[in-house]
């Protein structure tokens, strides 16, 4: 697969995705502390958790969803990586990402995937 270029952008489906189940994870957790600490105003935990979320989403989206990772000569390439094939000893995915091991031990993710499956078996596809 030399000279086939393959492109993994990120997908703004899969980023909102993320970020509500982040979300739903930080209003319990942000309720489960305060009532851990007898506070009467445990529900107030929910729209924190939302709303630091939603700003975290908002303030990072144009950035996160630039990113294009590539696959062009030989060489993974994502921003301020570049995974030559022949050093990827396993690829996996990790709910809309996809985690890339080399033989030296290094990990890379690439983010937010609108079908990590397919973006696997590309990776894996141009390894062999």
């Amino acid at each position: 697969m030399s000279g086939a270029t393959f492109r993994f952008p990120a997908d703004r489906g899969a980023y909102i995705r993320n970020h509500t189940w982040m979300a739903a994870i930080a209003m319990g957790g942000a309720m489960a502390v305060l009532w851990a600490m007898v506070n009467p105003y445990v529900w107030t935990g929910a729209p924190a958790g939302l709303a630091a979320i939603a700003l975290r989403g908002w303030y990072l989206a144009s950035e996160e969803l630039a990113v294009v990772w590539e696959i062009s000569d030989g060489t993974l390439s994502g921003p301020g990586h570049r995974v030559p094939l022949n050093q990827i000893e396993m690829v996996r995915t990790m709910g809309s990402y996809v985690q890339v091991i080399t033989k030296g031990g290094d990990k890379h993710l690439i983010r937010y995937q609108a079908d990590p499956a397919a973006t696997k078996a590309a990776i894996e596809r141009a390894i062999r």
